[in-house]
């Protein structure tokens, strides 16, 4: 008995790991997140995407429709990824920090 709940343990693990890493937003294609794939009514649905998991809503939603309006595009994903997306990655605020979330 011990056994099979160990199996089933491993194989749930197992199963668990692999649903993560083939996950949707572990993947891109540069041709739907990269420079100039938006057109600019796009960007608030991509930034409510983005901003989705930060406590920080309003502020995000902000500085992401700024930047999706000057660069074009939003990285994939909640968080990273920034570098599909170069204008969006470089764009810097006066102390040299990230100015796109």
């Amino acid at each position: 008995m011990a056994k099979l709940i160990t199996s089933l343990l491993c194989l749930t693990i197992i199963f668990s790991f692999i649903f993560l890493t083939t996950s949707k937003e572990a993947k891109y294609h540069p041709e739907k997140y990269g420079p100039g794939s938006l057109k600019s009514y796009q960007c608030g649905g991509e930034c409510t995407r983005r901003c989705s998991n930060t406590k920080y809503h309003k502020p995000c939603m902000f500085f992401c429709q700024k930047c999706c309006a000057k660069c074009l595009c939003v990285p994939p994903g909640t968080y990273g990824n920034k570098q599909v997306c170069p204008c969006y990655n470089n764009w810097k605020t006066q102390q040299g920090g990230p100015k796109c979330p």
